[in-house]
């Protein structure tokens, strides 16, 4: 990366997380276009990324994640939670657990009635479908997008046909496919692996193209703040002091954290909070780092009565055995997430849509603290988890600078349970799962139920057992939230910063709202769609 050609960059992306990667591949496949992607962390070639199960591990590494905490929480007990996020080529993508889900069709309708020209499920359809491959327990594919969806029904362990049966005893409908024509219901989570590997955008976008002369890459590279020739953006400097230019565009993917936090240290965001630290207030907006939305969640453990994964991947012998299986045929446990069965549902058969998320786990573990982080502990009997979030909350938190020192980690102030219609979708949730587990099918599996006792929690005990347990389920989004109104929204449809040119926010910070389910999928679409607008852009600019 000589100083001569970074002279000619056309674009510059902050963050090559699950967007970036999307949009430095797309934006670099002309070769007349230059490209610089700056990531603040490292790699991601390491066999714990690539490894499907080593999200546990990666999710509390402070090498590979930014250790952020919430402000103490008024709806979750006053506690502050850990909010880690990726801090590598890939980012959250390249630690996450993988679930593979869209999100519902009426997620992306409200986005477009929300203010978000374009967005609505049948246009963001089609960029799903350009984003996958989907991959059959036959080895079957449908499309010919980079990233694999596997559908794993065929390798996910035995003890989750008792969830199954539970669901169809209790009445819940049933999908073959969340991505499908038919994503209501009680399921098998698809997953975006490869051969058995991690299917991130970092792989399946960033790495194919990183041969291209005219795509550059730089790691360890912390931006401090966006250059402005008045309302125009038109560089960034680091940390370390370096400046580049772009001659077209900046573009912010940097996460829900990141690209609020860096807007704000650069002057756009609330004025009093700015002028507050003496930042130069180049664009005034509220919204900057509000409307923060996320999922959160509580488990419940039981007993088995039968063997579950504990069985397998709590011994050492155990664990050899699924590391010879995973070198060999890059099958069984290693090769999956632990969040292999759930669905989207209604707690109520009234409701118009799902309003819960389900996970069923057949495997049991905590979380303890050691001196450098936390990890990950399997239980050390069979044990499985069940969980219902509330997939759509309403309430609001903020994410605001505490100084303008870029280094210095945003105070995150999620807000939840803030909202009387969060803290009934709680309580029905609870109650969904105390009815799977009163259904024969899993009240003959469990063995005991293990303290907090959800059998035998009342709406009062529900709703105080969540608030004193709940925690993130790592899906921040929508604090630079897209909408046409600039009084409520930070980016127009088009993904670009109201009030400022040659600046755009292409991520999940952009969501309108949260959707139904796991975030990473509808953050790679989100990235796709930018790139054909970006694209787009630039053919009518120079037609």
């Amino acid at each position: 990366m000589a100083p001569d050609l970074m002279d000619k960059v056309d674009y510059i992306i902050v963050g090559a997380g699950s967007a970036g990667c999307v949009l430095a591949e797309r934006l670099s496949a002309d070769p007349e276009t230059t490209v610089l992607l700056l990531e603040a962390g490292g790699s991601d070639a390491s066999p714990w990324v690539s490894l499907p199960l080593g999200y546990a591990k990666l999710n509390s590494d402070p090498q590979r994640t930014w250790q952020f905490t919430t402000e103490p929480d008024e709806g979750l007990g006053g506690r502050s939670i850990e909010w880690p996020r990726g801090r590598l080529i890939g980012g959250s993508g390249s630690i996450n657990a993988m679930i593979y889900c869209r999100g519902l069709p009426g997620d992306f309708e409200d986005w477009e009635t929300g203010g978000a020209k374009g967005w609505g499920w049948q246009s963001v359809k089609e960029t799903f479908e350009r984003l996958e491959t989907k991959v059959s327990v036959s080895g079957g594919k449908e499309g010919d997008g980079p990233i694999h969806v596997q559908n794993v029904a065929n390798q996910v362990h035995r003890v989750n046909r008792h969830f199954y049966e539970a669901a169809r005893e209790i009445g819940l409908p049933w999908s073959d496919d969340f991505n499908g024509d038919c994503p209501e219901g009680a399921g098998i989570y698809t997953i975006n692996t490869q051969d058995g590997m991690r299917c991130s955008s970092a792989r399946a976008y960033l790495r194919p193209a990183r041969s291209r002369k005219n795509l550059f890459v730089r790691t360890g590279a912390q931006v401090k703040r966006i250059l402005f020739d008045g309302a125009t953006a038109t560089g960034i400097e680091l940390l370390g002091g370096e400046v580049f230019y772009a001659f077209h565009e900046v573009i912010l993917s940097a996460g829900a954290i990141g690209s609020p936090q860096l807007l704000q240290v650069s002057g756009v965001g609330p004025g009093d909070l700015l002028s507050g630290f003496g930042i130069p207030v180049v664009h005034a907006n509220e919204n900057v780092g509000g409307n923060l939305q996320d999922h959160i969640a509580a488990t419940y453990t039981f007993r088995a009565r039968e063997a579950t994964l504990n069985a397998l991947l709590r011994p050492l012998y155990g664990q050899a055995l699924a590391a010879l299986q995973y070198a060999a045929t890059r099958k069984g446990p290693l090769s999956l997430s632990v969040n292999q069965c759930g669905g989207f549902v209604r707690s109520d058969e009234t409701l118009n849509r799902p309003d819960q998320q389900l996970y069923f786990n057949p495997i049991s573990y905590r979380r303890v603290r050691r001196w450098r982080g936390s990890r990950h502990i399997i239980d050390p009997f069979n044990g499985f988890i069940i969980s219902a979030q509330p997939a759509r909350p309403t309430s609001r938190g903020r994410i605001d600078i505490k100084s303008a020192d870029a280094s210095s980690a945003p105070r995150i102030r999620p807000n939840s349970l803030a909202t009387e219609a969060d803290r009934r979708s709680v309580i029905a949730g609870g109650r969904l799962c105390q009815r799977l587990m009163r259904s024969r099918a899993l009240s003959g599996l469990v063995e005991e139920s293990i303290a907090p006792h959800l059998p035998q929690l009342d709406d009062d005990g529900l709703l105080e057992d969540f608030r004193a347990r709940a925690s993130t389920v790592y899906h921040p989004v929508s604090t630079c939230r897209m909408g046409e109104d600039r009084a409520a929204a930070v980016v127009d449809s088009r993904l670009k910063v109201h009030g400022i040119d040659r600046l755009r926010v292409v991520d999940a910070s952009a969501f309108p709202n949260i959707t139904s389910g796991n975030t990473n999928a509808p953050t790679m679409m989100l990235a796709l769609k930018g790139a054909d607008i970006i694209l787009e852009d630039r053919k009518r600019a120079h037609s």
